[in-house]
């Protein structure tokens, strides 16, 4: 019987590199950080990055590494056409997001087992609330057997990226594509991205999730606002079928990358584990 005693000292890691079939049938990448014994093993995440972010990205390195030392499985990858996965980024949006994620799901439970948990930051968490929203997940008539989600810093609608994006360079709606600078890098954003990001209605989605939810936010946060939070708790918290009230968690201090407040990190994944392993014992 796995061990669901609180560890006295880091569990083991063993990680590993992964590639498996997207959403647009492009090969992703994904490492695997897993305890080294199976019997370690309290929890299964798929864990998606940000937006022009990948798998690397140093909080997601950390807290994945972390959760793996408190007994958490993690699948970390990258989207189409980021870090080390095919496909063109240009031609990508968020309902190729959402499929990726899927796909990443599908091969973790393949690889590992039952996925007990999401987790995204800033656009992943957007798509982790998508996709928890879906009947994937949210059917299920056994509260423990649905996975939880967690966010981080994640947006409660995908149209004000559009709008930001567009502000960044209005070229991109008036000739179809353009360049703008995220990160100290040039991407190149095409109008049937924006388009699409201004199709979904995610709060309608958010407001049909009955799955656990964490969210985690920064009152500091430049990029996505607190408000964001304070909203998805609110469609959360007001959802007719939910019985799970969100539990929200402000990340004082803090900025959007998680760079600013080393001990967060740790806040994070201590938290994040003990969630996952509450609704899933």
């Amino acid at each position: 019987m796995p061990n669901h005693s609180s560890p006295q000292s880091p569990i083991p890691r063993r990680s590993y590199r992964v590639q498996f079939d997207g959403g647009q049938n492009y090969s992703l990448a994904g490492i695997i950080d897993r305890p080294a014994h199976d019997d370690d093993v309290r929890a299964t995440v798929v864990f998606s990055h940000c937006f022009t972010c990948n798998k690397d990205l140093k909080a997601i390195v950390k807290i994945s590494r972390s959760l793996c030392a408190l007994g958490v499985a993690v699948l970390r990858y990258d989207m189409t056409g980021l870090g080390g996965s095919d496909g063109d980024f240009s031609e990508t949006n968020f309902t190729s997001n959402m499929e990726d994620l899927k796909a990443a799901i599908h091969f973790t439970e393949g690889e590992l087992g039952t996925v007990t948990g999401l987790m995204g930051h800033s656009f992943g968490g957007a798509a982790t609330l998508a996709i928890l929203s879906e009947s994937l997940f949210s059917s299920s008539s056994n509260q423990k057997a649905k996975p939880v989600g967690i966010t981080l810093a994640a947006p409660s609608d995908t149209q004000h990226l559009a709008a930001l994006l567009i502000r960044m360079n209005p070229e991109i709606e008036t000739h179809g594509s353009g360049m703008v600078s995220i990160g100290g890098r040039e991407w190149r954003i095409t109008r049937q991205m924006i388009d699409d990001f201004r199709s979904h209605k995610l709060p309608d989605r958010i407001g049909r999730i009955t799955n656990p939810t964490l969210l985690f936010h920064s009152p500091d946060d430049e990029t996505v606002s607190y408000d964001h939070a304070l909203r998805i708790a609110s469609l959360l918290q007001s959802s007719p079928n939910n019985q799970n009230p969100p539990s929200l968690i402000s990340l004082l201090g803090s900025d959007h990358l998680l760079t600013r407040t080393p001990s967060t990190i740790d806040w994070i994944s201590q938290s994040a584990a003990s969630f996952l392993t509450r609704f899933n014992e």
